[in-house]
């Protein structure tokens, strides 16, 4: 099994139910980029993108059996060391609006919204969801 199977199937598994989880191949061709930031437990994972001076979380997984005991947490903490370390000084991302946990997770963190985007996510039950975009000041 290689590791983007692997982060296949725990993305599968976190996000079950609001949509497609990405494939193998799509997380394979993310790794094999420099840009790439990859922060990874027994339990989860956080992904990020850095470019120049600013960064984006391309997702924040986290394995459902393992939910509320600080995992994500602790993920999102280590990608934005990461990340800062390679320069960033800003970190991006958009959760969608009906997701209250990873909503309150990234307001604990200190990220505040910035915009929205009508729509973005489908739902399996054909929904649209909007995403909401926020953004975090990184120091160092």
């Amino acid at each position: 099994m290689s590791a983007a199977e692997d982060l296949a199937r725990l993305h599968g598994r976190a996000f079950a139910g609001q949509g497609r989880g990405w494939r193998a191949d799509e997380f394979a061709d993310l790794l094999a980029s420099p840009l790439t930031c990859l922060c990874a437990g027994p339990h989860g994972f956080a992904l990020s993108r850095v470019i120049a001076d600013e960064a984006e979380l391309l997702t924040l997984a986290t394995d459902p059996n393992h939910r509320r005991q600080g995992v994500a947490a602790a993920l999102l903490a280590a990608v934005e060391g990461d990340v800062a370390a390679r320069g960033a000084a800003r970190h991006f991302l958009e959760v969608a609006a009906d997701n209250t946990a990873a909503r309150a997770l990234y307001a604990r963190a200190g990220y505040v919204p910035t915009g929205q985007r009508a729509g973005y996510y489908a739902r399996i039950d054909g929904a649209r969801v909007d995403a909401l975009l926020m953004e975090k000041a990184l120091h160092g």
